[in-house]
């Protein structure tokens, strides 16, 4: 009997490759269409119906074996331009100043291109602009409006998606423009398989939130290849998306001595510019790195030394702690000395500061909605009542929640599950920082060792891949093992080796931190245990912290000023 949901996702599209229903094993959807016909029916795939998961033992590919509806946020509610009856050709002035641009009215009418009266914000009047009409399965998704001046707008509460996304569907690969002019371009070139980002680029390319609807359009795609703008925010967009889409199926070009595709084709032509996109190369080979591959980064190094780490943005602490991306920091302390607070601190901290968006794994961090409202009072920085909901500041701050912090919900969490969700919460929503809360909750199932360094060693080295691979950044909370008392009976404050497989932890964390309460003195500690490079903090420094209960933040506090008394052996 098909099920209708697994772990609380409906299953939109049962058995989607159509393969033997029930049967533990099969043929791999993969691999066996492309071996030889002796072999297409070899049994070389398993089936867990119940998972919904399929594993192949011959290409060691893991596929789904169903399609499943989202879960989680609340389907957002789009306006929808009218559709119209049928697409009016531009007037002439228009189809004029097109072929100023190298666009021929063809290109126009095949990518419905049109114009007409618009209210335009930036001039406060209604102007006749051009109209570049995005199309989703045919549907009449978004409008941008161009006006004279250089003026743009989308429509109004519309879903942003890929201008011409539907142009892709049915090619082995596609080609990724910065804007519809562009587009327009490469139509002219014969390239009708272009897309355009919906909104340009920004020196923060952080927020693609059109890959979210779309991203679906590039499962099957070989080849994506990228040529954006060769200035700052065209390459910031480019390195984004690399991130997003996946560097093995990326590749590149540029346009020479040109700003983009449009003024390429006005001073090259059509024949030079299909070549140019015909001639993109891969993005750099993973593993395999020459010269000229990080010559820019060396570059930059040799002008102005290591960069600056990133920082939370806590006095006191920035001084003694940064870090980079693509990186893990383990957090330990007692029990309830503020670990996971002061690691929600660091995160709103850096969403703050850089605009990074978050997802949780917190298995003891439950109920989630606790969690949720522990993350908004320290955005809010205070302590929302009754009478602030549904308030303007009430749903400034929730929408900002909403859209920066991701709480993975599971039955049984596994750390490749996590990881999976993780790496899909990267391609469509775009975070920055993972969290991991605790270590010993999200297990390694797939370590089958009773080796504890050894495990140890395999669980932080799949963090590191992971991190590496979407340049984000991992927390993991990780508990001592045990807890010491001195001679006057206070708890000591333990280290990375309090930690089970306590070496390990020191020697392959890139960034260690130590979170203990003094309950004497009601305040919180946060010392540096380890950092990797020496430019990003100062091993044993710690910086002192009152904890504000209505917020839930960590205000600065004086570190106690130490005695200057002659010691015993002075």
């Amino acid at each position: 009997m098909q099920e209708t949901e697994i772990n609380g996702f409906a299953i939109e599209d049962f058995n989607v490759h159509k393969l033997e229903e029930g049967n533990k094993q099969g043929i791999c959807p993969v691999c066996s269409p492309d071996r030889k016909p002796k072999n297409q029916k070899a049994k070389c795939a398993s089936y867990d119906w119940d998972r919904g998961l399929g594993t192949c033992h011959n290409c060691d590919t893991s596929f789904q074996l169903h399609t499943y509806k989202r879960k989680g946020e609340a389907e957002k509610v789009y306006i929808k331009p009218e559709q119209p009856v049928a697409i009016q050709s531009v007037g002439t002035k228009v189809e004029e100043w097109f072929k100023t641009r190298g666009i021929s009215k063809q290109t126009l009418d095949d990518l419905k291109v049109t114009e007409g009266p618009e209210w335009m914000p930036q001039t406060q009047k209604t102007e006749n602009v051009i109209k570049f009409n995005y199309f989703m399965g045919n549907q009449l998704t978004n409008v941008k409006y161009r006006d004279g001046r250089k003026n743009f707008k989308l429509f109004k509460g519309a879903e942003k998606v890929f201008y011409n996304i539907d142009s892709i569907v049915g090619f082995e690969y596609c080609v990724l423009v910065e804007g519809e002019m562009d587009v327009l371009a490469l139509h002219e070139a014969g390239i009708t398989n272009a897309i355009s980002v919906p909104n340009g680029a920004t020196l923060n390319s952080n927020n693609l939130d059109y890959l979210d609807s779309c991203i679906d359009y590039f499962e099957d795609k070989e080849k994506i290849i990228l040529a954006v703008d060769s200035d700052e925010a065209g390459q910031a967009l480019q390195s984004e998306l690399i991130r997003r889409l996946g560097s093995e199926v990326c590749y590149i070009t540029t346009f020479e001595d040109c700003k983009d595709a449009n003024e390429y084709l006005l001073k090259h032509g059509k024949e030079k510019l299909s070549l140019r996109i015909s001639g993109a190369k891969p993005v750099p080979l993973e593993n395999v790195t020459t010269f000229r591959d990080i010559e820019s980064e060396i570059t930059d190094f040799v002008e102005n030394g290591f960069k600056p780490g990133f920082q939370v943005g806590l006095e006191h602490f920035d001084s003694i702690f940064s870090t980079y991306t693509g990186q893990f920091i383990t957090v330990t302390g007692i029990p309830s000395s503020g670990k996971s607070d002061f690691v929600d601190q660091m995160v709103v901290g850096y969403n703050a500061n850089y605009g990074w968006k978050t997802a949780f794994a917190s298995p003891e961090n439950v109920p989630t909605y606790l969690h949720a409202h522990k993350l908004m009072r320290k955005v809010w920085q205070g302590m929302p009542t009754k009478a602030d909901i549904g308030s303007d500041r009430w749903n400034q701050v929730a929408d900002h929640c909403n859209s920066n912090f991701y709480h993975i919900d599971m039955e049984r969490y596994t750390l490749d599950s996590v990881l999976r969700k993780g790496a899909e919460l990267v391609k469509r929503k775009g975070i920055k920082c993972l969290v991991i809360d605790p270590f010993n909750k999200v297990r390694d199932t797939e370590c089958k060792t009773e080796d504890v360094n050894r495990y140890t060693m395999e669980y932080l080295s799949k963090i590191e891949i992971f991190a590496k691979k979407y340049d984000v950044l991992v927390f993991i909370v990780a508990h001592p093992t045990k807890m010491y008392k001195d001679k006057d009976g206070k708890i000591e404050e333990p280290t990375m080796y309090n930690i089970k497989g306590g070496g390990e932890w020191y020697d392959a964390s890139y960034h260690g931190l130590l979170v203990h309460r003094d309950y004497e003195n009601k305040t919180v500690k946060c010392k540096v245990l380890k950092v990797k490079f020496q430019n990003l903090g100062e091993n044993g420094a710690e910086s002192h912290f009152k904890w504000e209960p209505k917020s839930g933040c960590f205000l600065p506090h004086a570190q106690p000023e130490m005695l200057n008394e002659p010691m015993p052996w002075d």
